[in-house]
């Protein structure tokens, strides 16, 4: 890619390695709309206004240097996708989803988003993710900032109710009520299992919650969430019929290490796309 970076935009073209709708319809964020060739993409307090077509993308906003490392424009993309196509099995999911990069989220918005996406669709995770921000988020004018874990605080279980989250309520009042600015602070100097362990002793994350945490908001690759897609994936691959997910995680991230979850992505969004069966 050719990137030129100024005080209010990025401008990027020679677009091998960056595809707009499919970065953002890979299942990694939430917090976006897209009509035609414009994005919106939102991210704590800030937004971005992003325009593309086959030949440019130009993103504009405030905080240009957040939304540089938020679409990680310096990771090679080529070097990893040429290291993925080795594997005659993933070749044809990197072909299809050739412009998906892994956005580097926070890791606090990440976490309340991925509690609210367990056993959810697309649909009702925004819905529910803007209600929070409308209601608790700070107005920045034309949009609404998602809601720092202090304001979360005020919200009640009913109002998580209200929100749309279901048997999710009560968990995510819990996990909110416990969680602290400092234990987010940790959780970023941690090492990957004490990551897990701290994630997993949050009401409402699970083993697949606490890895989307960990590749979409603390930056860690060699993890591979693993849902119902890549289930199926896994038993195409070794031509088995196995449900065990611990397992099916093991096994992926030992084949695909420190790419597990660039691996990940091009397998869900190959395969969910194409509806396999």
């Amino acid at each position: 890619m050719k990137i030129v970076k100024s005080k209010d935009k990025i401008v990027i073209n020679e677009l091998d390695d960056f595809n707009v709708i499919q970065t953002l319809n890979c299942g990694q964020i939430f917090r976006y709309v897209i009509d035609g060739e414009r994005a919106l993409v939102y991210s704590l307090d800030k937004r971005a206004i992003v325009n593309f077509n086959e030949n440019e993308i130009t993103i504009k906003s405030d905080d240009v240097d957040y939304f540089y490392n938020f679409f990680d424009l310096d990771t090679d993309y080529s070097y990893i996708k040429n290291e993925l196509r080795k594997d005659e099995f993933l070749k044809s999911a990197v072909d299809f989803g050739y412009g998906i990069r892994i956005i580097k989220n926070d890791v606090y918005e990440m976490l309340i988003s991925f509690i609210i996406s367990s056993n959810n669709n697309i649909g009702r995770i925004k819905k529910s993710i803007e209600y929070l921000c409308s209601h608790f988020g700070k107005n920045m004018g034309e949009y609404f900032a998602f809601p720092t874990l202090q304001e979360l605080k005020r919200a009640s279980i009913a109002d998580f109710r209200s929100a749309g989250l279901g048997y999710r309520a009560e968990q995510m009042y819990d996990t909110v009520q416990k969680l602290t600015d400092e234990d987010i602070n940790k959780l970023k100097h941690m090492d990957k299992n004490s990551q897990f362990k701290f994630l997993l002793s949050l009401k409402g994350v699970g083993e697949k919650v606490a890895h989307c945490i960990m590749l979409f908001g603390l930056g860690v690759k060699d993890v591979f969430p693993v849902d119902t897609w890549i289930n199926k994936v896994y038993n195409k691959l070794t031509n088995t019929v196995v449900s065990d997910r611990k397992t099916i995680t093991r096994e992926l991230t030992d084949r695909y290490k420190d790419l597990s979850g660039y691996a990940q992505q091009y397998f869900f969004y190959y395969f969910r796309d194409n509806k396999l069966k």
